[in-house]
């Protein structure tokens, strides 16, 4: 953790919500008008998309399994040292991961591939991380000591899958077997290197559908955000102010002493309201520690 040059991550697999967070961070960046260093986890994978496809194969010829969601396929270590070199410097070395070939054609170069290593913009505020890994910790890798503000976006599994199903067989093709084969092979990973982040957050957005999610394998369409309910689970944060959040956002209430649950159509507002008091906190104190 740096008060000089703090770091923001949000954590959480696709299709969980992080692009809804991602949105109002950076609004509450343009409000607050903070410049900030923009990283996506992404970008740490450890291989191309051809060369996962054959470490994928390779492992399976092995009788083992690789996934996104594991230290096998990302460069933990590129990350520990880009938060360990932001902290202590404000500067670091990142890079983009292209998707799609909407992405891929500025740079003259095929989707699934990674663009150059190159210095970050010099002079902002804060970094702001959005990926998978934001709060990860193996016996070699800390990556969760280095930031101020982790922010966790995890739906309940069920919702997860069906997202993942829906998006892969619609947006890329795939068959559901495959998708279902695919979220097998990755849950031995996403047990030991995604679901403890979670406890190791400040706050945790977490969705939760008001249908019937019983069997995700059989569904056609993805809850609605007006389907579903957010639990907002605050850790380690001093001075929340409930009493206001239950008075601004309309159909709110506490579950718990720590948690808030919110109306699934009032996330993106609940994010901005509990989200802008901290960040301003963490410029407040970088000012005061550039005065020092």
């Amino acid at each position: 953790m740096s008060a000089r040059h703090p770091i923001i991550a949000v954590t959480g697999s696709s299709g969980s919500g992080t692009t809804t967070t991602s949105q109002a961070v950076r609004h509450i960046f343009r409000s607050l008008k903070i410049n900030a260093a923009f990283v996506e986890g992404d970008s740490f994978h450890r291989y191309t998309r051809p060369e996962m496809d054959v470490a994928i194969r390779k492992a399976q010829e092995k009788g083992k399994h690789i996934s996104y969601f594991g230290p096998e396929a990302n460069d933990f270590d590129a990350l520990e040292k880009l938060f360990a070199s932001y902290s202590e410097s404000g500067q670091g070395q990142h890079r983009h991961y292209l998707h799609s070939f909407d992405e891929a054609v500025p740079y003259n170069q095929m989707p699934g591939t990674f663009t150059p290593w190159e210095p970050l913009p010099e002079h902002t505020d804060m970094l702001f991380y959005e990926g998978l890994h934001g709060a990860v910790a193996t016996e070699q890798h800390h990556v969760e000591k280095y930031v101020d503000l982790k922010i966790g976006m995890v739906p309940i599994v069920n919702l997860e899958w069906i997202q993942k199903l829906i998006r892969d067989t619609s947006e890329r093709g795939h068959s559901r077997e495959s998708v279902a084969q695919s979220i097998v092979r990755s849950m031995d990973d996403y047990i030991h290197h995604i679901v403890p982040q979670f406890s190791r957050t400040h706050i945790n957005f977490q969705r939760v559908p008001t249908v019937d999610t019983s069997n995700p394998f059989s569904a056609k369409d993805i809850p609605t955000m007006d389907e579903s309910f957010v639990v907002i689970r605050f850790r380690g944060i001093t001075d929340v102010d409930f009493p206001y959040y239950l008075q601004m956002i309309d159909g709110s209430f506490m579950s718990r002493m720590n948690t808030l649950v919110v109306p699934g159509g009032k996330m993106g507002f609940a994010m901005e309201l509990i989200l802008t008091p901290l960040i301003q906190r963490l410029q407040e104190k970088r000012r005061m520690a550039l005065n020092d």
